[in-house]
């Protein structure tokens, strides 16, 4: 890796000509596409993911391409005639740079930042580690456990009594995560919407991994995680709320909440934050449903940005833990569809606190109308709780679902049980 590189790019074409033909293995992944599988809805071929997926966080991808691309293993996808078929844009330092100096730009469009010195980082790549992974995964929606609620900054370097994995195993993210060919394993929104590309706790530790026959039994309809992961965020506080409705007030006073953290930002309203969270917990078999660009609602009711498939009489679905993330965002009052406003660059919503020409230039670059009427409606939207294994001694243990009338963790009637199954025989509603 001797000499100088002018271009992050160039970089990239001395790590293919010895690692030939990575660039196509990247290029069909969904960590290079922000895409799933394809599949089929009312008779047409799609795919989904980040790319085209409105969440309740930052809102969509769409006219804020600069800002969100950031975090895109690749160089330059600055509006909607990004080339993913050019290889030489992908970003091989992101993932192997072992100083610890690298760092994209956080409005560039996925371009280092000026002062990362190029020769000293390729010269000291190797394999990823959690502090790779955590600059874009940790970090989404705007800083550390903002989005996941069971991945931010105390995961970079964990105690067991986080995450038994990683805090006393030695795992890093790829010990479970790699695939071949960089194709990473885990289900995204884009994956859960077609229930692929799963990885689960039984594919190591196996279909019946305690001592205990009732406890092994639990397996058929409960999942590893909902007793392994008694609580998620246990250090460091995740949102639960964000109202987009309440931005732009400049006069707005900023309080600090028991965590030290902002209930408000004048760019993008009101928060709430949770720490040490119960999960809620639903039936789930690997498949979700969700709200698709242009999708029509009723705004009396709060909208479900993605619903679970499964219940208690289907044989493949089991009882998980979720972060459910709540809040307000905007949407045309007319045609009664989510509106993707622009929220960054010079005439985002984010520089003129105007959501009618945030709404009109986002919407446009959809290619939906914007009826020039919006509204707000409240909305929710279901993250998966993977992370943050407890210790053996911290399981949850029988009393803490069973027994205990209504105080206990699970809501049986909601769940479709009669009530708690060890009264009930376990009959079904």
């Amino acid at each position: 890796m001797a000499g100088q590189y002018a271009t992050p790019q160039a970089v990239t074409v001395k790590c293919l000509s010895c690692h030939e033909g990575v660039d196509r293995d990247i290029m069909k992944t969904r960590h290079w596409n922000w895409l799933g599988d394809e599949f089929t809805e009312d008779g047409k071929r799609i795919r989904l993911g980040k790319q085209n997926i409105i969440n309740n966080f930052c809102i969509a991808v769409p006219s804020n391409w600069p800002r969100c691309t950031s975090c895109h293993i690749g160089y330059g996808w600055k509006d909607e005639t990004f080339n993913f078929n050019n290889g030489r844009n992908i970003d091989c330092l992101i993932c192997h740079d072992k100083t610890g100096t690298y760092k994209k730009t956080p409005t560039g469009a996925g371009m280092p930042d000026p002062s990362v010195d190029l020769v000293k980082v390729a010269k000291s790549v190797g394999r990823s580690s959690i502090s790779n992974c955590s600059i874009c995964h940790f970090n989404g929606g705007g800083g550390t456990g903002v989005k996941h609620g069971d991945m931010d900054g105390s995961m970079i370097d964990p105690t067991s009594d986080i995450d038994v994995h990683m805090g006393k195993v030695g795992f890093t993210c790829a010990s479970c995560h790699a695939g071949e060919n960089h194709h990473i394993l885990g289900a995204g929104h884009g994956s859960m919407e077609t229930g692929t590309n799963h990885i689960s706790c039984t594919g190591c530790h196996g279909e019946r991994p305690h001592a205990r026959k009732i406890v092994n039994d639990h397996d058929r309809t409960v999942a590893c995680e909902t007793c392994h992961i008694p609580a998620f965020s246990r250090e460091e506080p995740t949102k639960t709320w964000w109202d987009w409705s309440t931005a732009g007030n400049k006069r707005r006073t900023v309080q600090l909440d028991e965590f030290g953290m902002p209930d408000y930002d004048v760019m993008k309203g009101d928060f709430a934050w949770e720490k040490d969270v119960v999960p809620e917990y639903m039936w789930y078999n690997g498949k979700a449903d969700y709200y698709h660009i242009g999708d029509t609602f009723n705004p009396e009711k709060n909208l479900k940005l993605n619903t679970l498939e499964g219940n208690i009489g289907d044989e493949t679905a089991k009882i998980f833990p979720f972060k459910v993330m709540r809040g307000k965002q905007p949407y045309d009052s007319r045609n009664k569809y989510l509106i993707v406003p622009k929220l960054f660059g010079p005439d985002g919503y984010w520089k003129t606190y105007n959501w009618d020409s945030a709404s009109e230039i986002g919407m446009r670059e959809i290619n939906l109308p914007y009826s020039g009427r919006y509204g707000f409606v409240e909305t929710e939207m279901i993250w998966p709780i993977n992370h943050m294994v407890a210790p053996v001694a911290q399981t949850l243990k029988c009393r803490a679902c069973h027994l205990t009338g209504n105080s206990g963790r699970l809501d049986w009637n909601q769940l479709g049980y009669a009530g708690d199954p060890i009264k009930t025989g376990g009959r079904f509603k």
